[in-house]
């Protein structure tokens, strides 16, 4: 099939089910370019519950669908490669979290999204990349847990006068991008601003101009006066920011920026998945409801 029929096949199938395409910032540009909604995860998972859609095609890795199964229970949630996964969120499980928990009782266990559904339903609450330093600084405890992400912690600890016991994950994409990388293209492109993110090691975040989530990025790069940035996360999130900002030049901090994971899902697949109603992401009852706990915790932070 041409990609053109491919496409019109999976609009169709799309408005027949009453279904909604979301695609994370790291997918593949053909995915983005069809999708109805494109964002961070758990900004597409909430989006899509506020819709009347009956059938979510996420295109992103495993976690992000489970946090779309919790916050619509009643929608059927698909993940057209169920192979694509995360490896930080796998760097932590259960058993590991509960053996952290009993070393350090009573402190409690800020859980970043980017973990499964089962770590967060045994996590007081959860952040993002974007609010982690709001999460932390709203709980009165002067110690805390932090998981799965070392780098996100650590760049929060900076700010925080808090204590925090790191859970020893990283992103291994973003793990990947070393200060050298950096140097070399500030030297190629020495009047470019470098933005990264939070997962970054902190020898890179300290080369940043400014440190924030991929949306962050978004509309920093909108706002900014400056003419070319040097990005600092998953090569995904080009394609937006050169559609929305065409008069701008952006260039990838290290070739080391591809996240295998997140390059997994195909036109082909999405299609696959509409076709055959699979395969479904569906978290059980016990795990979903206090999982939604220590989501709704964080969404109950006033935000500014």
């Amino acid at each position: 099939m041409s990609a053109t029929s491919v496409i019109e096949e999976i609009r169709d199938l799309l408005k027949r089910h009453n279904g909604i395409l979301l695609a994370h910032n790291y997918m593949r540009d053909e995915v983005q370019e069809i999708a109805d909604i494109t964002g961070d995860s758990l900004a597409l998972s909430m989006e899509a519950a506020r819709t009347d859609a009956e059938l979510i095609v996420f295109c992103g890795v495993h976690f992000m669908a489970e946090s779309a199964s919790i916050l619509s229970p009643d929608k059927t949630v698909l993940l057209p490669r169920l192979d694509a996964g995360c490896p930080m969120a796998d760097m932590v499980d259960v058993a590991g979290l509960e053996a952290m928990k009993a070393q350090h009782p009573g402190v409690p266990v800020v859980t970043y999204v980017n973990s499964s559904a089962a770590v967060k339903a045994v996590s007081d609450i959860c952040c993002t990349s974007a609010n982690a330093g709001k999460v932390v600084a709203s709980l009165p405890d002067r110690e805390i847990i932090f998981v799965p992400d070392r780098n996100l912690g650590r760049y929060v600890a900076r700010t925080s006068d808090k204590t925090f016991h790191f859970w020893d994950g990283y992103c291994p994409t973003h793990e990947r991008m070393k200060p050298e990388d950096v140097l070399k293209r500030k030297s190629e492109h020495p009047d470019a601003l470098f933005i990264c993110h939070p997962e970054c090691n902190p020898a890179v975040s300290a080369l940043a101009d400014h440190v924030c989530s991929t949306s962050g990025m978004y509309d920093y790069c909108r706002k900014s006066p400056a003419r070319k940035f040097i990005i600092g996360t998953e090569a995904g999130i080009l394609y937006r920011l050169r559609v929305e900002n065409p008069e701008k030049e952006f260039i990838l901090a290290s070739p080391a920026l591809i996240c295998p994971n997140m390059k997994l899902t195909s036109l082909e697949d999405v299609l696959h998945a509409l076709r055959t109603l699979s395969p479904v992401v569906k978290v059980p009852e016990e795990i979903r409801v206090p999982a939604k706990r220590a989501l709704d915790r964080m969404l109950a932070i006033p935000r500014d």
